[in-house]
């Protein structure tokens, strides 16, 4: 590059910078070979710049512009000037540079596919070369925005009183839900690390160390199935606090949401965010992450089917189940039986018997269950939903759970279809969630959350005898249908732990074996503390309007966990088996 240095990035000149003799650097985008007219949009991570080479050019330099391509990587020099034709569309677009200094520091060949935002090209080809994905001006500013999002994140709270401290990510394996992602020790042979699916112990050992009040932005690993919201490596802002009761952790959550959506969005945040409890979020929207930018809340249709004439409902309440429904508004004239066939089936992938309707288009609503219900009945469904004309109802009868569960996805799915849910950022904390959840699989109780959150206190005689009627104090912050965070208020008592280990189903030997590194710690004196964990990665997805996690990192993982562009996870040789003590099984063809 000799003695040239760049002086400006391609997308910060303006008008003002006319007269300027300027440096610049970047990747082609486009050369336009007008004959004795050439012009180069030169880009980089702030934007484009047009470079201009014309008859007054040295003939060198503009022999030299006839050869560049697409994606040549190019340092230019030469004075800012105003265009003869402006350019509307880029902040750039009233001022050209007219070159004076062409180098081509690297050449390329052409690219498997266009470097625009609007490439056709399909999502495994831009993943395997990923590099080349990333110079769109797309994802260059979904990256940008999550470093942006990572300062204001350590900005806040540092001046909060935050430490930001690191915890290992070679550790024990301990039970936390999902599966582990292993290393095997060289030195220990048969013995493994795990890779963190959470920092939960440490960062509660340094509670009890005397660091009250600690973040980091720590990267964690679960082996799991992938969705659009996953991936097997994710970053989460982690906290915890000493001292403290959950109205102190909301205010610190709150405090850094509303500064961090109004940093990077302009948008202020009205505080303090509502509340719901966990069966309340089950009850009215099927969910406990609901989308509350809308309405078409679920409705218990049971009480009033319960003596219907018609058997599916009525027998449902009677063994116990649940008859549910939505109202929606408008919808009879785009939910045709066509498109109520597709919603029955996308109700039936869920685990759902079906799905029935009245639809009210005409005069007269069309419901195929009518014949079997007298007019008080039917009166009785359409009253008790408020179905009006031009609206369809579709109701559920199953199981509880089931059929909030499936009716709260297939809300969702018809406001997205009736297009209803504002452009808006509607977050809320649900709390008191259940402590334990029943594994049908070992027919045991699980933890909803970890073993190490605190019941609430009313429901502590109940955690062996009746462990369905025990509640967190857990709290999960929501938005839009997301999960972005998930904490809890700790157990810091040693009896009480043990009795929630019990609980699980795990002995005093487990116990010790699994977590007697922090329960042994208890017994030296444990401040009252609690904290939470907020998705990195989900909170730039939603911030950047992306509809997937790999829009906002840069290298992710595909569905089946591999990386396309790297080829990862892949073979490693012999020798290096042979120093871990471990030999591959072959899978029976």
């Amino acid at each position: 590059m000799d003695s040239l240095k760049r002086t400006h990035y391609c997308g910060t000149l303006r008008p003002e910078d006319e007269g300027k003799e300027v440096v610049v650097c970047g990747w082609t985008q486009r050369q336009r070979d007008l004959g004795g007219l050439i012009f180069i949009d030169l880009r980089d991570r702030t934007g484009i710049i047009q470079l201009a080479f014309d008859d007054s050019t040295d003939k060198a330099v503009f022999e030299k512009a006839t050869t560049v391509r697409s994606e040549f990587v190019l340092m230019a020099q030469g004075k800012v000037r105003r265009r003869s034709s402006v350019n509307k569309e880029i902040p750039t677009g009233e001022i050209e540079i007219e070159v004076t200094t062409l180098k081509i520091l690297g050449k390329a060949e052409t690219p498997p596919f266009d470097i625009t935002n609007d490439t056709k090209a399909n999502e495994e080809l831009r993943l395997k070369f990923r590099y080349l994905d990333l110079r769109r001006e797309k994802l260059q500013k979904n990256i940008m925005t999550r470093h942006r999002i990572a300062k204001v994140t350590r900005d806040y709270f540092d001046e909060n009183g935050f430490l930001e401290i690191e915890t290992p990510t070679l550790i024990k394996s301990t039970p936390e839900g999902a599966r582990d992602y292993l290393v095997p020790s060289r030195i220990h042979h048969g013995s493994f690390y795990a890779l963190p699916q959470s920092p939960q112990l440490y960062k509660q050992l340094l509670m009890l160390s005397g660091f009250d009040r600690y973040v980091q932005l720590a990267r964690c690993y679960r082996d799991e199935d992938l969705r659009a919201d996953r991936q097997p490596e994710f970053t989460q802002i982690d906290m915890e606090m000493s001292f403290v009761e959950m109205e102190d952790i909301f205010a610190i959550a709150e405090g850094y949401m509303k500064r961090l959506f109004k940093e990077i969005l302009n948008v202020d945040l009205t505080l303090p965010l509502p509340r719901l409890k966990f069966n309340d979020a089950m009850e009215q929207y099927g969910s406990d992450k609901p989308d509350i930018r809308f309405d078409m809340k679920l409705i218990d249709l049971s009480d009033t089917v319960r003596d219907c004439g018609f058997s599916v409902f009525a027998d449902t309440v009677k063994n116990g189940g649940s008859v549910r429904a939505i109202c929606a508004k408008g919808g009879a004239n785009v939910y045709t039986r066509k498109e109520i066939d597709k919603l029955t089936e996308e109700a039936k992938g869920m685990g759902a018997k079906g799905l029935a309707f009245i639809r009210f288009a005409e005069d007269t609503p069309t419901c195929a269950f009518s014949k079997f219900l007298s007019e008080d009945e039917f009166k009785a469904i359409m009253d008790k939903t408020g179905c009006e004309k031009g609206d369809v109802v579709f109701i559920i009868a199953d199981k509880k759970r089931l059929a909030l569960s499936v009716l709260g996805n297939i809300r969702l799915t018809v406001a997205k279809r009736l297009e209803i849910i504002p452009n808006t950022y509607a977050p809320l904390w649900i709390t008191e969630f259940p402590f334990f959840e029943y594994n049908e699989d070992t027919n045991n109780w699980d933890a909803m959350h970890h073993p190490f959150t605190s019941p609430l206190d009313e429901c502590i005689p109940y955690l062996e005898s009746e462990p369905d009627k025990v509640y967190a104090k857990a709290y999960d912050l929501v938005m839009n249908g997301i999960e972005l965070s998930s904490g809890s208020i700790r157990i810091t008592d040693p009896a009480l732990q043990n009795q929630m280990f019990k609980a699980l189903g795990l002995t005093d030997e487990e116990a010790h074996e699994k977590f007697g590194f922090l329960t042994d710690a208890f017994r030296f004196g444990a401040p009252p503390h609690g904290g939470l964990a907020i998705g990195l990665d989900r909170i730039c997805m939603l911030l950047t309007e992306s509809d997937s996690l790999r829009d906002v990192v840069a290298f992710p993982k595909v569905s089946n966990c591999s990386e396309l562009m790297s080829g990862a996870p892949g073979t490693v040789d012999t020798a290096q088996l042979n120093d871990l003590a471990i030999a591959i099984m072959k899978e029976d063809k």
